[in-house]
């Protein structure tokens, strides 16, 4: 039995999660119960999630948790592309990093969705909560070291994963050419890379004879 379960709390899902977003905006309907209603929820909450010219603190983490629970790769952009508007690529690519390296594998995989749609372009013209009179604050989305970050996180979850399927989507979403790593995690990249064309696994063979054959 789940910690959830015993202490009477509703397990995390895409319904609970959507269900709160919906809740803090004051949008939809609520009370839903059955999970196939939580793409209506997330439908519900795209527009006005990118109309808004501000959104508040206490909605982040609530829409992080939405795009990492959201099966689906397309729709999970419909979450997190209101965040990257309202609070900065920075902060909503640290989050991401954060589920990769202590989440659940479901949060770890909904991680690896969600990381493509936080590179989401950003227009003036898209959302009002790009910034005043189109003007942004660069701090906001400088993101360099979060992706170094991102990299090593990554890399050392192939290396613990116990699950074959894990280690794939960790592994195969990463760059084979070495310019892509900072210095600092040259080492790190080596020993993956070791690791890597010795599996057993087809695919992650192939990772590695791609690195190969790219300089790694």
């Amino acid at each position: 039995m789940t910690e959830d379960k015993r202490s009477g709390i509703e397990p995390r899902s895409f319904l609970t999660c959507a269900t709160e977003v919906a809740r803090l905006l004051g949008v939809g309907d609520v009370a839903m119960k059955r999970n196939d209603q939580a793409r209506h929820l997330a439908h519900a909450v795209r527009k006005p999630l990118l109309e808004r010219a501000s959104l508040p603190d206490e909605l982040f983490t609530p829409l992080m948790a939405a795009a990492v629970y959201d099966p689906d790769p397309s729709f999970c952009r419909w979450f997190v592309e209101p965040a990257v508007y309202a609070f900065g690529r920075r902060r909503v690519m640290a989050a991401l990093v954060d589920y990769l390296r202590i989440g659940t594998d479901i949060e770890r995989a909904g991680a690896v969705r969600a990381w493509y749609s936080a590179h989401v372009p950003l227009r003036a013209d898209r959302s009002p909560a790009y910034g005043p009179g189109g003007v942004r604050d660069p701090a906001l989305d400088e993101s360099q070291d979060i992706k170094a970050a991102w990299l090593e996180a990554s890399m050392q979850v192939f290396a613990v994963a116990s699950d074959l399927q894990m280690r794939h989507r960790v592994l195969l979403g990463l760059p084979t050419s070495r310019a892509a790593y900072p210095p600092s995690l040259h080492k790190l990249l080596e020993g993956t890379l070791a690791s890597a064309r010795v599996h057993p696994d087809l695919h992650i063979r192939r990772w590695a004879a791609a690195a190969d054959r790219e300089g790694v």
